[in-house]
C-alpha cells in the first residue's frame, strides 16, 4: 500500500465488555441489506452464543467521511479481536440510521483534487421551511447524477479509479433515497470485512423497534425525571453532553405533516416540537401497531433499542457519542434492557505519498501539520534567516534588555518617576528589533511562496479547511488509488491497535 496510517486514537487501556446471551430473532434478518457475504455472516449470527459488535452512523452522500467507514471497521476489528479472547462467535453490525433528518450534514461530499486543493460536490439544498423528511424517504435526485460527474472529473486516471466510481453508481443513482444508496453501499463496501449492514428503517426492524419505542413514550416522565437528576449528577459532563434534557422532551421521533419531530409531553398528551401536532398516547399507540415505520429513537433511545433487538456487546462511537452514551445508564435501567458497553472507534489519518514527500523535505512531523495555520510556516521561514542576522537580533534583545536595567536603575536613583519612561522606551527599542525580524520573515515569505504552496497542500491532504481529515474527506478518491487492499490494510492496523488496547484487561472466566 502507498498510503501510510497514523493511528491518531489515544493509546490507552479499553475496559473490556462483557458477555451476553447470543441470538437474535429470525424475523430481524430480513433488515440486513443484501450482500456478497451476507448469508455467510448472517449464518454466523445465528450460531448458539453469537454476539455483536456495533457501531452506526446517518447516511451521508458517498457514504460521507472518512470516519463513517473508520466506525464500521472498527466493529470487524474488535469483534475479531474478541472472538479470539472468547472463543464463542462476535460479528460485526453497522447501524445505518436512515431515519436521520438533517440534510444538510448528509447532502455533500469532499474530496482532494490532483493538484491537491479541496473540492465537493452537494446535492440541491431544500427550503428551509420544508418538512424535515427523513433520509430514507428522501429521493436524491437528479443531483446524484451530477454530484458523480463532478468527483470523477477530479479523479486522476489511477488502477482502480472506475472500481470505486462504479460502486457509487450502482447505488447513488436519481430513483434510490439518500438513505437507501448509502445501505447499500456500505453493505457492498463492508461485506469483506464480514460486516452486517442493518436497515433499521426496514419494516420489519421497524415493527421490533416499536414495543420498546412505545414504552419509551409510556414512561416519558419518568425518563425525563431520571436523565435530568442523573445528568445533574455528572456535572460537567452532563451539561456538555450535547443532548437537550428536560421540559418534557420525549426520547421518540414522529413523522408527521413537518417530517421527522420531536414528541414532547404536556397536559397530558404529546406535541410534536415542530408543528405542534397533538396526540394522545392511545393515537400513539395505534401508530405504534399500524404505522411503526412514523415512530424512531433519538439519539438516547436508539442504543438501547439496539441492545433491545441485537446481541450487541459493545458499541463504538466517536468523541460526540460518548459524551452522550454517558447520559444512558438511566434509561436501561427504566426500560429493562441490558446495556452493551460504549468504547471509541478507532482515529487516525490516511497519509499520502505527496504529504510524506514534504514532511521528508522539510524535515517536519506529522504532528506539526495538524497545528493552526501559520505556526508550521512561521518556524520555516525563520529557519531560512541567514544565521549571523538570527545572532545579531539575538544579541540585540539581549543587549536592550540588560542595558536597559542599568539606565533603569540610574534613573530611579535620579527621579522615581523617570522609571515609567525608561520602561517605555525599553519596550519600544524591543519592538523595533521584532518589527525588524516580522518585515525579514515577510519578505522571506514571498521569495518561498512554491515551498509554502507545497506545506499547504499537504495540510489540506491531512486538515482539510481546517478541520480532521477523517471528517472532512470521502472514501471513494483513495479507493480508487489504493483499491481493495485500504480497506484490508486499514483493518488490519485497527485490529492492532485494539488488540493492544485490550493487552492487560482481564479475560472473562
Amino acid at each position: 500500500m502507498t498510503l501510510r496510517l497514523v493511528t491518531m486514537a489515544l493509546d490507552a487501556p479499553l475496559a473490556e465488555p462483557s458477555p451476553r446471551a447470543g441470538g437474535i430473532d429470525p424475523a430481524l434478518e430480513a433488515a440486513f441489506a443484501p450482500s456478497p457475504t451476507r448469508d455467510a455472516n448472517l449464518g454466523r449470527l445465528r450460531e448458539p452464543g453469537a454476539l455483536a459488535v456495533t457501531s452506526g452512523q446517518q447516511p451521508g452522500l458517498f457514504t460521507g467521511p472518512l470516519y463513517t467507514v473508520h466506525k464500521a471497521l472498527s466493529t470487524a476489528a474488535l469483534a475479531r479481536v474478541l472472538e479470539r479472547r472468547w472463543e464463542r462467535p462476535v460479528v460485526p453490525i453497522f447501524w445505518s440510521a436512515g431515519d436521520d433528518h438533517d440534510f444538510a450534514e448528509a447532502n455533500h461530499a469532499s474530496w482532494i483534487r490532483g493538484d491537491g486543493t479541496l473540492a465537493g460536490a452537494s446535492l440541491p439544498g431544500r427550503p428551509a421551511d420544508a418538512p424535515l423528511t427523513p433520509m430514507y424517504r428522501l429521493p436524491l435526485g437528479e443531483g446524484a447524477i451530477t454530484a458523480l460527474d463532478a468527483l470523477a472529473a477530479d479523479l486522476p486516471p489511477s488502477e482502480y479509479r472506475d472500481l470505486a466510481l462504479d460502486w457509487l453508481r450502482r447505488h447513488y443513482t436519481p430513483g434510490a433515497t439518500v438513505g437507501g444508496a448509502f445501505t447499500g453501499a456500505m453493505a457492498e463496501l463492508l461485506a469483506p470485512a464480514g460486516v452486517l449492514c442493518y436497515d433499521s428503517t426496514h419494516p420489519v426492524a421497524k415493527r421490533a423497534a416499536a414495543p420498546l419505542v412505545l414504552r419509551a413514550l409510556e414512561q416519558a416522565a419518568e425518563l425525563d425525571r431520571e436523565l435530568d437528576a442523573y445528568a445533574e449528577s455528572l456535572g460537567a459532563a452532563g451539561k456538555h453532553s450535547g443532548v437537550t434534557l428536560g421540559d418534557g422532551a420525549s426520547l421518540v421521533m414522529l413523522e408527521s405533516s413537518q417530517g421527522r419531530d420531536r414528541l414532547v409531553a404536556a397536559d397530558g398528551a404529546f406535541f410534536t416540537r415542530r408543528s405542534r401536532e397533538r396526540f394522545e398516547l392511545a393515537a400513539l399507540r395505534r401508530i405504534a401497531a399500524e404505522e411503526p415505520g412514523r415512530l424512531s429513537p433519538n439519539v438516547l433511545l436508539r442504543p438501547v433499542v439496539e441492545s433491545a433487538v441485537l446481541p450487541t456487546v459493545a458499541y463504538l462511537g466517536g468523541p460526540g457519542e460518548l459524551r452522550y452514551l454517558g447520559l444512558t445508564p438511566p434509561v436501561y435501567r427504566r426500560l429493562g434492557v441490558e446495556r452493551q458497553t460504549p468504547l471509541p472507534r478507532w482515529s487516525g489519518v490516511l497519509v499520502e505519498p505527496r504529504v510524506d514527500r514534504a514532511l521528508e523535505k522539510f524535515e517536519i512531523a506529522l504532528e506539526e501539520l495538524l497545528e493552526p495555520v501559520g505556526a508550521l510556516e512561521s518556524r520555516l521561514v525563520r529557519s531560512r534567516l541567514p544565521t549571523e542576522v538570527i545572532d545579531a537580533l539575538a544579541t540585540l534583545r539581549s543587549a536592550v534588555e540588560h542595558e536597559y536595567k542599568v539606565v533603569a536603575r540610574g534613573a530611579v536613583e535620579v527621579d522615581p518617576t523617570l522609571a515609567r519612561p525608561v520602561e517605555t522606551a525599553r519596550n519600544q527599542a524591543l519592538a523595533g528589533a521584532q518589527e525588524i525580524e516580522k518585515k525579514l520573515v515577510q519578505h522571506l515569505k514571498r521569495r518561498q511562496e512554491t515551498e509554502l504552496g507545497q506545506i499547504a497542500r499537504a495540510r489540506t491532504a491531512v486538515l482539510p479547511a481546517g478541520k480532521p481529515q477523517e471528517r472532512v474527506l470521502t472514501l471513494a478518491p483513495f479507493l480508487a488509488r489504493e483499491g481493495p487492499r485500504l480497506l484490508e490494510d486499514l483493518a488490519g492496523a485497527i485490529e492492532q491497535w485494539y488488540g493492544a488496547a485490550l493487552e492487560g484487561a482481564a479475560t472473562p472466566s
